[in-house]
């Protein structure tokens, strides 16, 4: 069997002794030796309610002890009495309970016994009680007139203690106790003097004996207390009764202790117990109980006193507690009082008990043997339970000392000291064995032992010699004995190997000798790799509410591995394996995770890892931040008319120091409940002086901010009213407003409510015409607005404002200059004209109006334009007004979105705040041509082995006159590889299809058609086809063509081909993707490869760029849509402006080509435009 040891080597060190184990091995069973007593009973209560009664005495020894039982130190037979079991080997017997056990009652002593001697246990008392009983009695009823002291005896039965005695009535209720009625210590109930309200017939006293579990009630008693006086005159037969209300007022008088006992008493008290002193007096008023103690001081201050201060009361009692108390009764009528003398006794303590051992022939033997205690006790030796007869003992014999020389065999024997005195005796023994006898080895021989390296090793060698034999271990096979630094051998034999290390491992042997004899052991031992933990993160830091994983990382032995075990613990206490706080930590294996981590679960978590061998620890400090605790206990002083010191205690940082601390006040006038921010301080500051502003009624309170965030509010100071003071600033952003011509709104940012500094704030307002010499109109109002009317249109005014409460005025004001109201321009822009820059767009110039003819501030200029007939069709047109609004004082602005080859009208006017000026007369300007739109659509008529059919439509704005169209193709394939483009020029604009020719048989073709004016041409519709394999065109068309079912299925293809055309012009106008254009993605136009990244192109004056986009009007205005050239980047309308240089913010499409083309992939351009 392999044993583990995990005591960790400190020092080393070797030394080498004989070892005498005279005393400190207990002698083996094996070995002859006197009987020892083992166990025993102590005074024992034979209780009736029990079945049976156990007496105990156990011993052993070698030979087997025999027991012997005395009674009252009488023998007594266990075998007189049926009611008495024993049991074999053993002292112990019991009684049963079968009724009457009295005779059972006494003192009893075990006595066990072997042919070497004898050993005696101490007395054993067996109380049996009787059951306590009030004797049957008739208790005359007790008459005794007012004032009169009356005692009630109760007289309790005996019984085991403790007792406890109650006065009650016969409904239980208690007798109420005071100075004046109490009960003594013997249960008797006293009256310092009766009242006729302690007249009752059922004055009952109670007697429990808890330990016996009865409660007995003695027979109810009568007390009758009467104020009748009763008289004899002379032994007159007439006697007369008179009442009276005699007062029979009296000194004290001790009824405890009685007068008969003197004015002294004795009083014998034990070491440790309780004492209690009672003195109880009678007389009239009640007297006042008093104690003091005569010789020496009170052992406290105030002395414990009982039963309404008739009991003195001193628990543990000393030596010190001895001496003279004196308890004093007092009234107005005089006082008495009893001396106790105080005696503390003991019962015997040892001083020096007699300690047997094991001894060798010829040895010598000293047993010693003293108490202590009060009375001093006697002392009595007595041998093999006899008492010592010095005439026949062979060694000296004194009263604390018993001497024997040159021991033998037969000298062993039981040695028993008695110490006694009249509270006790105590009893002593001492056994004396005389050995000759070789080793013992109570080790098992063979056995295996493991440990750690690093620890220390024990390996066992108990025994048992007498005489003492000495003891050496050898390693191995070497006969030399260990004698290294790091070997050290212990009193009973054990060999430490402190700081293991691996070679240590191997056989051991220990070797005992003495002069009768030697034995040897083997032992093995086994050194295994230390147990190491790493936990990780070593110091973690983490706020509060967030999360936490430890881990720790163990190494450890192989052979140790089905032992090995791992916990966490947290500041010392061992943590539930099992997730704790409703799985808020949660421990598997390894790991240690808290999830919204606390403020008290930081600490420090260690991780221990056990094996059968050793005992591994790794630990981590948890740091836990948090916001600060509120600041505490704010106090306020240095109280000025506008400052006042904050001081306040900072609450715990929580691992983050405080940065600083955040003072802000509440007012309870202007906005009560609302906290604003005063000042800051730095973090380590407590203190501030704040700067206050007149008439407020402040209440402060601090907010501590550290790294993680602010703390809770504290507890709001007490308030601090400031006194009023007149105004320390003006109103400020003072300005003009006017909503009518001929008047002026003076208007101005009101004084805080912090800021108002007193009572009965009012503005008083200044003003008077800029540049007139005149004084000053003044006005004092409580808004913050004045309006002054009848003034002159828009001229400057200088303005003051200045703030006046009830305790004086604010500082001089700034003056501020305002303008009166303003009225609408009366005059228009002369000198308009228009220069067009494209078919498009135009420029236009205009000369501003007078300044004085603005009548305001000037704002800027509105250019309204409107067709009135298309240059084409020369087809007059219904007025469609469009505006732009020019801002700022400027004489051109740029008018986009103009339909080509028309002819307009415009229209100037200047415009302030108030309202628009009259318009300049129109100025009729000219668009010239522009590029046409695309073709409404491209088909393929027919398709033949070499040549196509194509048709196409008008496009839908020409923008001038048609000279022609331009049909294009060019071969493609699906690997997106393009032919070159072949042209095709048609002069005339009437036509609308074209025939081509040259084709090649079974290949794919791309078709483009533009329309033409004297300007270019404009975007292509394009058309994918596939020409016929040679041999099947002729066929096919030959066969099917000039059928009636091959019409109608070619009508309704085209029919369907409508329909999905029509769906795609919806989708492309909501600016979706469709197949066509998917096909235009796949093989672009050629021209507009080359433009493909000039559609954004900068502004150009060429004539054969038109601006992106079109106007059209949709009841009256037009809305802007995505497109990059809105008409909110040249002028305001109603959603842009012109930037100050007349310039417009963003592009013109334009080409490198002749031709312009537009892209048909967006939505047009919209304006806002206005009739």
């Amino acid at each position: 069997m392999e044993m583990l040891l995990s005591t960790r080597g400190i020092t080393i060190c070797l030394f080498f002794f004989v070892l005498s184990l005279a005393a400190a091995i207990e002698i083996p069973l094996s070995v002859s030796q006197l009987p020892t007593i083992t166990e025993q009973s102590h005074t024992q209560v034979a209780y009736p309610f029990d079945e049976d009664f156990t007496i105990k005495c156990e011993a052993r020894g070698n030979p087997q002890p025999t027991f012997n039982w005395t009674r009252d130190g009488k023998p007594f037979d266990l075998s007189s009495d049926p009611r008495i079991v024993t049991s074999n080997n053993s002292g112990t017997f019991v009684i049963q309970n079968r009724g009457i056990i009295n005779n059972f009652q006494g003192k009893y002593r075990c006595f066990a016994s072997n042919m070497l001697g004898t050993a005696m246990s101490e007395e054993i008392e067996l109380i049996v009680p009787s059951v306590p009983k009030f004797p049957k009695e008739k208790i005359e009823p007790l008459d005794v007139e007012h004032g009169d002291s009356v005692i009630l005896h109760c007289n309790p039965p005996k019984g085991i203690p403790p007792l406890h005695i109650y006065w009650m009535n016969i409904d239980l209720q208690h007798i109420p106790q005071d100075e004046r009625v109490s009960m003594s210590l013997k249960g008797d109930l006293y009256f310092a003097n009766v009242e006729e309200s302690d007249s009752r017939s059922d004055y009952c006293c109670f007697a429990a004996f808890p330990r016996l579990r009865t409660i007995v009630q003695k027979m109810p008693m009568t007390l009758r207390v009467s104020r009748l006086k009763h008289a004899n005159d002379s032994g007159s037969p007439n006697a007369a009764v008179t009442k009276a209300n005699f007062i029979k007022e009296r000194k004290p008088k001790l009824l405890i202790p009685p007068e008969s006992a003197g004015s002294s008493s004795s009083v014998t008290v034990i070491k440790g117990g309780v004492l209690l002193l009672e003195c109880i007096a009678e007389g009239l008023p009640t007297p006042h109980l008093s104690w003091v103690k005569v010789t020496g001081n009170m052992p406290k201050d105030e002395p414990e006193t009982e039963n309404f201060g008739k009991i003195l009361k001193i628990d543990q009692v000393t030596a010190a507690d001895e001496g003279t108390y004196q308890c004093t009764a007092s009234n107005p009528m005089g006082r008495a009082w009893h001396e106790f003398h105080v005696h503390v006794e003991e019962p015997p303590q040892w001083l020096k008990k007699p300690e047997g051992g094991v001894y060798s022939v010829g040895t010598n033997l000293v047993l010693l043997c003293e108490a202590i205690g009060n009375p001093e006790p006697s002392i009595q030796w007595k041998l093999n339970g006899m008492p010592i007869d010095g005439r026949t003992f062979r060694g000296r014999i004194s009263t604390r000392e018993i001497s024997l020389t040159n021991l033998q065999l037969q000298d062993s024997a039981v040695f028993q000291c008695e110490a006694s005195n009249k509270h006790g005796t105590i009893l002593a023994s001492a056994n004396v064995n005389i050995l000759n006898i070789a080793p013992l080895i109570l080790t098992s021989d063979g056995e295996n032992y493991a440990t750690v390296v690093g620890y220390s090793a024990f390996l066992h060698c108990d025994i048992f010699a007498s005489p003492a034999a000495d003891i050496r271990w050898t390693k191995d096979d070497s006969i030399e004995p260990l004698s290294a630094f790091r070997y050290e051998l212990n009193k009973n034999g054990t060999l430490e190997i402190r700081d293991t290390k691996k070679e240590d491992s191997g056989s051991y042997a220990c070797w005992a000798a003495n002069s009768v004899g030697k034995r040897a052991i083997t032992a093995n031992l086994d050194i295994r790799d230390a147990t190491k933990l790493v936990v990780t993160p070593k110091n973690p830091r983490v706020l509060k509410s967030h999360s936490i994983l430890l881990k720790c990382q163990a190494e450890y032995d192989s052979h140790l591995k089905h032992s090995f075990k791992l916990s966490w613990r947290k500041d010392g206490d061992e943590l539930p394996v099992n997730s704790t706080e409703g799985g808020r930590i949660v421990l598997d294996k390894d790991t240690l995770f808290i999830s919204s981590v606390l403020l008290e679960d930081q600490g420090v978590y260690m991780c221990v890892a056990s094996t059968a061998l050793d005992t591994a620890k790794a630990e981590a400090q948890l740091i836990v931040l948090d916001v600060p605790d509120p600041p505490e206990d704010l106090q306020l002083s240095e109280n000025q008319n506008r400052s006042v010191r904050l001081s306040w205690k900072a609450g715990a940082s929580h691992n983050s120091p405080v940065n600083e601390s955040i003072i802000e006040f509440e007012e309870n006038h202007w906005e009560p409940g609302r906290w604003q921010e005063l000042s800051r301080v730095p973090g380590d500051d407590t203190t501030a002086l704040l700067s206050l502003a007149p008439y407020v009624n402040y209440q402060f309170r601090v907010v501590s901010v550290n790294a993680v965030g602010r703390s809770q509010p504290s507890k709001p100071s007490l308030r601090y009213a400031t006194p009023p003071a007149a105004p320390d600033k003006n109103p400020e952003n003072i300005r003009v407003e006017a909503s009518e011509p001929n008047e002026m709104v003076m208007k101005w940012e009101p004084l805080k409510p912090m800021e108002r500094n007193g009572p009965g704030l009012e503005y008083k307002v200044s003003w008077r015409q800029r540049g007139v010499e005149t004084d000053w109109n003044e006005e004092l109002v409580k808004k913050h607005s004045l309006s002054v009317r009848n003034v002159p249109t828009f001229v400057p005014y200088e303005i003051k404002v200045q703030a006046v409460n009830n305790l004086g005025s604010g500082p001089e004001p700034n003056i501020t200059i305002g303008y009166s109201g303003e009225d609408v321009p009366d005059a228009a822009p002369s000198g308009v004209s228009v220069e067009v820059v494209n078919s498009t767009l135009v420029k236009v110039f205009w000369f501003g109006i007078p300044r004085d003819r603005v009548r305001g501030h000037l704002r800027g200029y509105k250019v309204s334009w409107w067709k009135t007939k298309s240059m084409l069709d020369g087809k007059r047109h219904h007025p469609e007004k469009h505006f732009l609004t020019f801002v700022g004082d400027r004489n051109y602005g740029m008018i986009p979105g103009l339909e080509p080859f028309s002819e307009f009208r415009l229209t100037v006017l200047a415009f302030n705040s108030r309202g628009d000026g009259p318009e300049s007369s129109p100025v009729v300007f000219e668009t010239p041509e522009g590029v046409p739109e695309q073709p409404r659509f491209l088909r393929i008529l027919n398709f033949d082995q070499d040549s196509v059919t194509l048709s196409w439509g008008l496009p839908k704005k020409a923008n001038g006159h048609l000279t022609g169209y331009i049909l294009q193709y060019q071969i493609i394939n699906e690997t997106h590889e393009v032919g070159p483009v072949s042209d095709v020029s048609i002069t005339n604009r009437s036509t609308l299809s074209w025939r081509l020719a040259g084709l090649s048989p079974s290949t794919k073709y791309k078709f483009y058609a533009k329309a033409c004016t004297a300007k270019g041409c404009g975007k292509a519709a394009t058309e994918e086809g596939l020409t016929l394999a040679q041999g099947a065109y002729a066929g096919i068309y030959d066969g099917i063509s000039t059928q009636g079912w091959f019409i109608g299925l070619m009508c309704a293809i085209a029919l369907l081909t409508l329909l999905l055309l029509t769906i795609c012009f919806v989708r492309r106008n909501k600016g979706g993707k469709y197949s066509v254009k998917e096909k235009e993605d796949l093989h672009p136009d050629p021209e507009a490869q080359s433009i493909k990244d000039e559609i954004f192109g900068e502004y150009s004056d060429s004539d054969e760029k038109p601006l992106k986009g079109s106007l059209q009007s949709l009841n009256g205005d037009i809305k802007a849509t995505g497109s990059a050239d809105s008409l909110v980047d040249y002028g305001e309308g109603e959603h842009g402006m012109f930037n100050e240089d007349g310039s417009f913010i963003g592009a013109y499409s334009g080409s490198k080509e002749k031709g312009s083309v537009e892209s048909t992939g967006s939505s047009t351009a919209t304006f806002p435009l206005h009739a």
